[in-house]
């Protein structure tokens, strides 16, 4: 089994859990996102294994999302590498999975946090947990959900969180289908285990060959869809306003656009 540094992978009563471990609060860089995507394709492999979980070793935050530090600064190019791993590359493992995955939120989910997330197949969530694309406020966008959004939520309410920056609680998210259940914070693993024994109880045969179905029938475009909007971010990193966004996070002060 090969060393991971930012995770725990085990398996367990053929279910893998993979659980992030970035201290403080999972903020995502290219070593997170490399070793997230060997898990997946390590599990994937593994014909032991019929679910997969993904959660966080820390309560206070599933993952806060992309670690700003990385692109500060950075070009283009540089944001577009890194787009290819966590949009393309989480898009291609999780199509081609085989097997249900599944997002245990013990805690708040952040801009490329919830990529993770909503690219698993169901998401149980703490309810202590929220969910929020907090880009506008720093002067970028949370490209993916642009297309994954809207045809979760309604259009209306997309482009209110996407635009406005503001978290939603996990019960709000839940009433929106954004997750599929919200249990009391000590329960988040627990219900995800359960949910994974009941998947792994079905036929891997079938599991594998309606999966794929599903995914085709609800795919409608989705890759090019993305494609379109990473040109659009790797566009706006380049401007002043998302530079002076960057560095007035990093220097804990308002910007000014």
């Amino acid at each position: 089994m090969p060393e991971f540094e930012t995770i725990d992978y085990a398996v367990t009563d053929r279910v893998a859990e993979i659980t992030m471990r970035r201290a403080p609060v999972n903020a995502i860089n290219h070593a997170l996102i490399d070793d997230i995507l060997a898990a997946y394709q390590l599990a994937k492999d593994d014909e032991g294994v019929r679910a997969i979980i993904l959660t966080s070793a820390f309560d206070a935050a599933f993952s806060a999302g992309m670690d700003l530090a990385m692109i500060r600064g950075g070009s283009g190019l540089d944001l577009r590498r890194f787009l290819e791993k966590l949009y393309f590359g989480m898009h291609d493992i999780q199509y081609r999975m085989g097997k249900p995955t599944i997002a245990a939120l013990t805690g708040p989910a952040r801009a490329a946090g919830v990529t993770l997330a909503v690219s698993c197949d169901v998401l149980i969530a703490s309810e202590r947990a929220s969910i929020g694309y907090p880009e506008i406020d720093v002067g970028v966008i949370p490209a993916m959900h642009f297309v994954h959004l809207p045809r979760q939520i309604g259009r209306h309410k997309a482009f209110e969180m996407l635009f406005g920056g503001k978290p939603i609680p996990a019960v709000e998210a839940e009433r929106h289908g954004l997750v599929n259940r919200v249990v009391p914070q000590r329960d988040v693993l627990t219900e995800a285990r359960a949910m994974a024994q009941e998947f792994a109880a079905k036929s891997p045969v079938v599991m594998q060959l309606a999966r794929d179905a599903f995914l085709r029938a609800n795919d409608f475009e989705y890759r090019r869809a993305i494609e379109n909007t990473v040109e659009t971010i790797c566009n706006i990193i380049a401007t002043d306003d998302a530079q002076e966004g960057l560095a007035a996070f990093n220097e804990k002060r308002k910007p000014n656009w």
